[in-house]
């Protein structure tokens, strides 16, 4: 009983274990995947992202000169970026705004 009683007010007399996060954001670890970007300018359209992709999130089409990626399907494992012949894929440590309803595919043409 004194064990617990000693638990209880060693908790009421320190700081929280949590932030408040709305007001109190936590800095983003090193190396930290957030969310992929695409620079379409120098895209040659090879496929090769869409072959290595582990989720198949990603759709090159070299005919339309278009790239498509499925938000929800990416796992953001950033093995498209690694493997992009020009770099165009990248992964920024910003996440994504939480949204409330499932928007359409994000489609990047020339």
């Amino acid at each position: 009983m004194f064990k617990m009683f000693g638990r209880i007010m060693g908790n009421l007399m320190t700081k929280p274990a949590t932030r408040k996060y709305p007001f109190e954001k936590r800095e983003p670890y090193e190396k930290a995947r957030g969310c992929i970007d695409a620079d379409i300018s120098n895209c040659i359209f090879c496929g090769i992202c869409q072959k290595k992709c582990p989720s198949g999130a990603i759709k090159v089409s070299k005919d339309a000169k278009s790239w498509e990626i499925d938000p929800y399907k990416c796992i953001i494992c950033n093995v498209c970026a690694e493997s992009c012949p020009k770099n165009c894929i990248l992964t920024n440590e910003d996440y994504k705004v939480p949204e409330y309803q499932r928007s359409t595919n994000k489609k990047i043409k020339e």
